[in-house]
């Protein structure tokens, strides 16, 4: 077992930007030539990341079919003990250097589950490696980071997959179908949501390495098992904050708040239903109207998307102090469907005529075994290693995706309408 030395803060900050690095970009373009693997072939998996969403990952990892998990990495030495502990191999080496997995031969594609202000380098140092790449959401901080990435992407022969889950159950596939065929009349209005609420002494977002997990661990210990300098990469250099490291989606300097954590989720399930790509515009307003404990990003928001040539309107709601759901809804002339859940746990949906609609044949909902049974987000991805295909959330999906929540994020910052300029790929 290879545990790595701890990297130094020059060694660090020499490899890394808040521009996503001039110097990957001078780099990164040189396409590499993936051959596909054999259907039957091992394919050896390194994952970059094991904290809450990264030890989920890994747990559905150890189960896809086919698939050998051969490195992890980690800057944290607990997150790389719980890696060694789940992932069913006593041979796997372990990381404290990302970079360090990359160069590993045996390792064939990088799950990517380290914070958000992490993907864009890590990305770009995986395509220049020559690996294939899962990559969890938020995509991007900045409408430039996801453009180079998007551009490394497609100048080589990487297969990538952006997480979202949404995509892969069969009522989303059997409801994009049944919009499709124009049952539901002109779609005008989609209704989502996202909201969740905890008693005040245990505050959303604020847990200790897993999402029920509130123990509150040693400090002290803590930063003598993490490399500090090394989890802030690209962020603004401070001494070390516990509330930044445990806490991180709270704060602007590491992750896009409900933006890209839960409305992405949504979005991405509407986007993947009607196809109709970036909005024209968007309204967004946000507000801490309970949680103010240093938290930067709001935990109430609401944004308001318009695709004018469609004459149609998307809304999120986000509010982390109540439990009323607002499950996905597609507002048609003639009839509305509504999924049971949010985007990745849906699992049925019900179609209700409007009341001048006197159709017969309208399907009542959800049909089970109408539609064949889809593979889960991972193995689509594996499978598409194997066939070198375009995952369901591909880097084209992710780029719409990532324009579409960080127009809500200048919003809601310039406090006034904004506008996605096609041409230029820009909000303005």
């Amino acid at each position: 077992m290879n545990i790595s030395a701890n990297l130094t803060r020059r060694e660090f900050i020499s490899t890394t930007g808040k521009a996503a690095t001039t110097l990957a970009a001078a780099s990164v373009f040189a396409p590499n030539i993936l051959s596909a693997k054999a259907p039957n072939e091992t394919i050896n998996v390194g994952q970059i990341g094991l904290g809450t969403r990264g030890g989920d990952l890994l747990n559905g990892l150890v189960n896809v079919d086919g698939i050998k998990m051969t490195a992890i990495c980690d800057v944290y030495g607990p997150h790389r003990k719980k890696g060694v502990e789940r992932c069913k191999n006593p041979d796997v080496k372990t990381y404290a250097d990302y970079r360090e997995l990359l160069a590993d031969k045996n390792v064939d594609a990088v799950v990517i589950s380290a914070p958000d202000h992490w993907h864009c380098q890590m990305v770009l140092d995986a395509v220049k490696a020559g690996k294939d790449i899962y990559c969890e959401k938020g995509f991007a901080h900045t409408i430039d980071e996801a453009k180079l990435m998007r551009a490394a992407l497609k100048g080589s022969k990487t297969v990538f997959q952006l997480g979202h889950q949404a995509r892969q159950s069969t009522c989303s596939l059997q409801a994009k179908e049944v919009i499709a065929s124009g049952i539901l009349g002109p779609v005008t209005l989609i209704r989502t949501g996202r909201f969740g609420n905890n008693d005040m002494a245990h505050p959303i977002w604020r847990w200790y390495g897993y999402y029920s997990q509130w123990e509150h661990p040693d400090p002290a210990q803590v930063i003598k098992d993490l490399n500090w300098d090394a989890w802030l990469g690209s962020a603004p250099k401070i001494p070390f904050n516990e509330r930044h490291f445990w806490h991180w989606r709270c704060y602007w300097r590491y992750g896009t708040g409900q933006a890209g954590d839960l409305l992405s989720h949504e979005l991405d399930l509407v986007q993947y239903l009607m196809g109709h790509g970036v909005p024209d515009t968007c309204s967004c307003t946000g507000v801490n109207a309970l949680l103010k404990d240093d938290r930067e990003v709001p935990d109430t928001w609401t944004a308001n998307y318009h695709f004018e040539k469609l004459g149609r309107t998307v809304t999120f709601t986000g509010c982390m102090n109540s439990g009323v759901g607002q499950p996905i809804e597609v507002c048609g002339k003639d009839a509305s469907l509504k999924f049971d859940g949010i985007a990745h746990d849906a699992t049925s949906f019900t179609i209700t005529p409007e009341r001048h609609n006197d159709r017969t044949d309208l399907p009542k909902g959800y049909v089970v075994g109408k539609t064949p049974k889809q593979p889960n987000h991972l193995e689509d991805f594996f499978n598409c290693v194997r066939s070198r295909g375009t995952p369901k959330c591909g880097v084209d999906e992710a780029f719409i995706e990532t324009a579409t929540y960080l127009m809500s994020i200048e919003s809601f910052r310039q406090q006034r309408v904004v506008r996605w300029d096609a041409a230029k790929e820009a909000i303005v």
